[in-house]
């Protein structure tokens, strides 16, 4: 499946159903009184989640959503049956704005959220609303009243507790794919990771916890370079990072300084999460490694995912940190139970 993060839409919301003008016709009753009906409201446009959904895809192949409009009242007082509402399902983690103004209209995280997001308009009134003392047989109605319209921009940030960032071929994807289900491409060259993979790690007997891999960020993504950068929001919901080096670079420590810089560039509080400087590789170490001591005071951990070393110790730090947090909503691993690859 084709993973989208953004797309634009256009919706409205359905125009209210015109107000009859009508009089009562009986027999022996020749000067019956008004009795036109209302129109019926015009369906309105919802945005609801599904934790089924995990891309945008769908609208990119369909851009507009248009609710049905009210029925016209009719004689007898009969008014016009109202609009359906429309229901649009978007994956949990969809942050919606309008696209003319920029302000967020909504922040969809738990699964079943809705939030009614243009309003149907109203339907007109029968002539049997404007009978006066002076005017008993009014021929005045009201037109329906035309439904909201707007251009939203979506944006999806996946949800999940822990954010894998490192350089291409850190490890990241090989990591995962070790501790969950998640079965992502790996390889030997940058780049392996195109798009953002979800797994559950379970750890111990009844509990788990969700990891997000996202495509390596490198020097200068900030300002475009590479293909991380524009991933890096789905790490915004994250309690805690995870940040990769592998043990054969150069110079870990000065790898740990690039990423966190780029991290300080992107903003959006990535920095003011708490995060482990995780070295990778282990297995293929020089002889005279040492662990480095980043002068930020993070705890440094050193893994080997082929030989499946320290990974019970990363497990528990990243769980203790977890533990001490609130789990926000719609970041239950149960909700992802059985999806290996989220997208």
């Amino acid at each position: 499946m084709k993973f989208v993060d953004s797309a634009s839409i256009f919706v409205q919301a359905g125009e209210g159903g015109r107000g009859c003008v009508s009089f009562r016709r009986e027999k022996f009753v020749p000067k019956g009184g008004p009795d036109g009906g209302d129109g019926g409201d015009g369906g309105s446009v919802w945005l609801r989640t599904n934790s089924h959904l995990t891309t945008l895809l769908d609208f990119k192949y369909r851009k507009k959503y248009l609710a049905p409009r009210g029925a016209h009242g009719q004689g007898a007082r009969k008014s016009g049956r109202k609009g359906a509402d429309i229901y649009i399902d978007v994956p949990c983690g969809t942050l919606v704005r309008n696209a003319e103004t920029g302000a967020v209209l909504a922040d969809l995280t738990g699964d079943g959220d809705e939030v009614l997001i243009a309003r149907g308009g109203h339907g007109g009134r029968g002539n049997q609303h404007f009978a006066t003392s002076t005017n008993q047989a009014p021929r005045r109605s009201e037109p329906g009243w035309k439904g909201e319209e707007l251009q939203l921009d979506m944006e999806l940030k996946l949800m999940a507790d822990v954010g894998l960032v490192g350089f291409p071929n850190a490890g990241k994807s090989t990591l995962i794919s070790v501790l969950s289900a998640a079965r992502p491409k790996i390889a030997d060259y940058p780049f392996t990771t195109l798009v953002p993979n979800l797994g559950i790690v379970r750890y111990e007997e009844y509990k788990s916890f969700v990891m997000a891999d996202i495509p390596g960020i490198i020097e200068g993504a900030a300002e475009g370079r590479g293909l991380g950068i524009q991933f890096l929001r789905h790490i915004e919901r994250t309690k805690i990072l995870a940040v990769l080096v592998s043990a054969d670079s150069q110079d870990v420590e000065t790898e740990y300084r690039t990423l966190v810089g780029e991290l300080r560039k992107f903003g959006r509080g990535l920095l003011e999460k708490p995060r482990v400087l995780v070295v990778t590789k282990m297995d293929v170490a020089p002889e005279d490694f040492c662990l480095p001591s980043p002068d930020d005071g993070v705890k440094v951990l050193a893994i080997s995912s082929v030989a499946g070393k320290g990974l019970k110790k990363l497990k528990d730090e990243l769980w203790r940190e977890i533990s001490t947090r609130e789990r926000p909503a719609g970041t239950e691993a149960d909700e992802l139970e059985g999806d290996a690859e989220r997208v």
